[in-house]
């Protein structure tokens, strides 16, 4: 008999029924009758524990059994496999990309071709840590190519006068000793109180996809300009990551025209920019500070920002293009001098090393690779200027020095 059915009749009896006991010995009786009917109701609770710790057990089991099951293991493979895919699948287009901006500097070994050949092969045997193995080196491959291109195409350092001084007005060629060592810069001087700073850009409006682009010499033609340099970094028509927006740009940029592109797009964009003004020129690190003033003469908006102050504002990241040696183009400033140029065979990291040691208080690095131009000398003409670096491929924009 349950201890409720003999506790609950006594104190019926005795509290109720009974009117002779006293309050207190009835208070008394009903707690130690809802005392042992707590202790009934804990043993209750801890069989009820019981129970459901070994319910839990029961589903625990069958969870683990669903998981060892083909088509829980079948999923499970099926999601590594296309991770795996898609993180091969961006080796793939990447490493194509530089073996493409290789083969439009200079003839590739077949070597090289013959190793993403494999490399393809492997991938498509379903063999990725194989073909992850083979672009890697191929990957090294295409870099150590690049650096010697890098070197062959620069004029022998040692022929090159040596000056950390760059030319007061025009263009010049030099070697810069810095921290780091020495290197040839292709650099073109302006004074901003005779120098109008413009960017030039084919399309006339914002453009997301095949959209056109000219030669350097052919935006410096159509403004009579004395100087220019290729502009920001786009995407060309011949990667295959760039298919449904070819030659497209996607940083803030003012034309000549007083038009901004991708406007709406960079509203909270930290990418660096410089804005040319009538005789200033002014450098900033992020574009969501500037606002779309349209009485400057231009802007335009690239990264990093190599120098701030005359102090160095990149020192390297994990992108390996940065990292990689090859021909940078900037456009810098001092005092009320502008500069654009060339740093040859440096990586992004070692320019602002350099660019500081010619006496650059700020800086901006622009497109590069493929892209890389330098224009000297007058309009497009081989008798008045011409290509001190390039002409490269085709470019959406470019920034160019005019005669006020």
């Amino acid at each position: 008999m349950k201890v409720k059915e003999i506790v609950l009749p006594f104190i019926h009896r005795k509290i109720i029924a009974d009117t002779r006991v006293p309050i207190t010995f009835g208070v008394i009786l009903l707690l130690v009758g809802l005392f042992l009917m707590e202790g009934e109701f804990v043993a209750y609770l801890s069989f009820q524990q019981d129970s459901w710790r070994n319910q839990a057990s029961v589903y625990l089991q069958e969870l683990s059994d669903i998981k060892h099951e083909d088509q829980f293991v079948k999923n499970k493979n099926l999601q590594e496999e296309i991770a795996n895919i898609e993180k091969t699948y961006k080796e793939v287009v990447g490493t194509y990309e530089d073996l493409v901006k290789l083969k439009e500097q200079t003839k590739v070994s077949e070597k090289l071709d013959e190793t993403f050949v494999r490399a393809l092969s492997e991938l498509s045997e379903r063999n990725f840590a194989s073909g992850s193995a083979t672009l890697s080196l191929l990957k090294q491959h295409i870099s150590q190519e690049v650096e010697k291109l890098a070197i062959a195409s620069a004029p022998g350092i040692e022929n090159v006068l040596a000056s950390n001084t760059p030319p007061s007005s025009g263009y010049d060629r030099q070697s810069v000793d810095s921290d780091i060592g020495r290197y040839l810069v292709d650099i073109v001087s302006a004074d901003l109180s005779t120098t109008r700073v413009i960017v030039d850009t084919a399309s006339d409006h914002d453009c997301s996809h095949d959209c056109p682009t000219l030669s350097l010499a052919d935006y410096v033609s159509r403004n009579g300009a004395f100087a220019g340099v290729n502009g920001s970094y786009f995407c060309p028509a011949v990667y295959p990551s760039c298919s449904g927006k070819t030659n497209s740009f996607d940083t803030l940029l003012m034309n000549k025209n007083k038009v901004y592109f991708n406007s709406d797009n960079n509203v909270y964009s930290t990418v660096p920019a410089v804005i040319f003004g009538n005789g200033w020129i002014r450098f900033i690190g992020r574009s969501l500070d500037w606002g779309r003033d349209t009485s400057v003469d231009g802007m335009l908006a690239n990264q990093p920002l190599l120098l701030s102050g005359g102090n160095i504002a990149f020192g390297g990241d994990d992108d390996p293009k940065k990292g990689s040696k090859g021909n940078r183009s900037f456009v810098g400033s001092r005092g009320n001098t502008v500069y654009i140029g060339v740093v040859r065979n440096v990586t992004v990291a070692e320019s602002a090393h350099v660019l500081k040691s010619l006496g650059l208080e700020n800086a901006l690095n622009l497109d590069s690779g493929g892209s890389t131009a330098l224009w000297s000398g007058g309009p497009a003409s081989p008798s008045q200027g011409g290509y001190k670096l390039g002409p490269g491929r085709n470019i959406p924009n470019a920034i160019l020095f005019v005669r006020k």
